[in-house]
């Protein structure tokens, strides 16, 4: 289009000037050179590591992976995007790699000495009693009906041991932390300890004297099983009821639009709560929008922009300096009065967005109740016909999306959400809603008031780390007043803990007799 107009203006003045028409071919041939070297160019992708935050500059990146105009045209172009990445970006980029793998490389040696661990404990006790007869089997006493009862005891003790460490500890893991879990790190080293001590135990009493008592052997089999399900017991008790009993108040502010949320925490490490209030973030917390901040940032920066003065007649002349001084003095106190009115140029531009969200909405609304409409007519119809001639919700979602696409586009631009949403992510609810039989305003519930985190696509929240900064340990318990800060690309996390009061409740006691009335009746009576 571009080079059609260029040839057509290059005609229209070729009669008037023999010197423009030189001109003209000059320009064509330096448009054709830098197209041909633009062609030539190679473009070099690099790849962002899966640990890159995806929500990071969302104005920005939703205009990259996605076209604005999708409910204008379902025109699909493919080309070449040239990326220029600097020094520092490839050190970060590296940084990344590094970091990821050795979490990896952690997460993998915790459960391995975990597997580890778990093997010895449970081996421990029939070691313990296959033991004797593989080394003095002539020497043992037979086993009578009691120590025979005691294997069966032993068998399901180890089965329900077993069931209970699986459902307490072998659990896929909700995140990764800095620093290790001290509990549980406590409860490992006191399995260990004593594992160690019943092996020393057996073997300075019974492996080097060969003891022929078998059923006290296996009586100090027994012994051990009970002793590990002691054990779980108390890991139940410090891993999951502790926490149970609410001790603090927990105040969460997003640093960027001040949305704030309370919740009540028990006794739980600075790391800990920190997990738990993420996980209560991605839940209620509405999703984070930095398309709406960045017009209130221009607004501001349009309100503080002041006037310029400047001295023409230089520093040598004095008068002409007072007198620019009284001037600027004047000008100053000017774009003050000037910014003091500035609330009302506020004030009617925020009606001005309300009245046109108001009316986007209606329009959608509109447009979106004739599209089911008309698939309600659709699937009357369709029940006459062939059974191979019926859409399935996808091919009727993709039928009457364009009808609603433009107001769509167009609500989704004024709210400043359409990088929260694509095409596709919409063509799937729509197609999501006719299959469950759901109404227009369900449908639109999703787009008019903005959900949690959760509720987008994966982008927005799989990939996004979370750096946890605190000037205490992370490791400590939560103490009242404590502070700390979840830090991400885009904004801060303020948490700030206070400690739930001591409540002295005291009783009264009421005399249910003592409910008993009089009524009053007077005889003179107002006119």
């Amino acid at each position: 289009m571009d080079t059609e107009s260029t040839y057509s203006g290059y005609s229209y003045y070729s009669g008037r000037s023999r010197g423009s028409h030189r001109h003209g071919e000059r320009s064509r041939d330096r448009h054709k050179s830098r197209s041909k070297d633009s062609r030539s160019e190679k473009s070099v992708t690099i790849n962002t590591p899966p640990a890159e935050p995806l929500l990071g500059d969302s104005a920005v990146r939703g205009e990259q992976v996605q076209d604005d105009n999708w409910g204008e045209t379902t025109t699909a172009v493919t080309g070449t995007s040239e990326h220029s990445l600097s020094q520092e970006d490839i050190v970060r980029i590296t940084k990344d790699l590094e970091d990821s793998v050795g979490l990896d490389c952690r997460r993998y040696f915790t459960l391995t000495l975990a597997v580890i661990l778990g093997l010895l404990v449970f081996l421990t006790p029939l070691a313990f009693l296959v033991l004797p007869h593989l080394l003095w089997p002539e020497r043992l006493q037979s086993c009578g009906t009691a120590c025979e009862g005691l294997f069966i005891s032993v068998a399901f003790k180890l089965l329900i041991l077993l069931l209970a460490v699986w459902a307490l500890f072998f659990r896929p893991p909700r995140a990764g932390l800095p620093r290790v879990f001290v509990f549980r790190a406590l409860l490992a080293v006191l399995v260990l300890l004593f594992v160690v001590s019943y092996w020393l135990f057996y073997g300075v009493r019974i492996l080097d004297s060969q003891d022929e008592n078998y059923q006290g052997i296996v009586q100090y089999a027994v012994s051990l099983v009970d002793a590990l399900l002691f054990i779980h017991y108390l890991a139940i008790v410090l891993l999951e009821l502790r926490q149970l009993q609410p001790c603090f108040s927990v105040c969460v502010t997003r640093s960027t639009d001040g949305e704030t949320r309370h919740y009540n925490l028990g006794q739980l490490s600075i790391q800990r709560a920190a997990l738990a209030i993420l996980e209560h973030y991605y839940c209620d917390f509405s999703v984070h929008n930095p398309a709406l901040l960045s017009a209130s940032k221009s607004r501001a920066a349009k309100h503080l922009a002041g006037l310029k003065v400047y001295n023409v007649d230089g520093p040598g002349n004095n008068a002409a300096s007072g007198l620019a001084h009284s001037q600027s003095r004047a000008m100053i106190a000017a774009a003050a009065r000037r910014r003091d009115s500035s609330h009302n140029e506020l004030y009617y531009e925020e009606a001005e967005h309300e009245r046109r969200v108001r009316k986007r909405k209606a329009r959608l609304v509109v447009a979106v109740e004739e599209a089911f409409t008309h698939i309600k007519r659709m699937q009357e119809e369709e029940q006459k016909k062939a059974p191979g001639d019926v859409m399935d919700p996808r091919e009727a979602a993709q039928a009457i999306f364009p009808s609603m696409a433009r107001a769509l586009q167009k609500y989704l631009r004024t709210t400043k959400q359409q990088h929260c949403h694509s095409m596709e992510s919409i063509q799937q609810h729509l197609a999501f809603c006719i299959t469950n039989n759901m109404t227009p305003k369900a449908f639109l519930e999703s787009y008019l008031s903005p959900g949690p985190t959760l509720q987008y696509s994966r982008d927005h929240w799989l990939a996004r780390q979370w750096t946890l900064i605190s000037e205490a340990s992370v490791t400590s318990g939560l103490k009242d007043g404590t502070v700390f800060l979840l830090k991400c690309v885009d904004f801060n996390l303020v948490v700030t803990a206070k400690k739930i009061p001591y409540i002295q409740m005291s009783e009264e006691y009421i005399d249910p007799k003592s409910h008993k009335f009089v009524l009053r009746l007077q005889s003179e009576t107002s006119v």
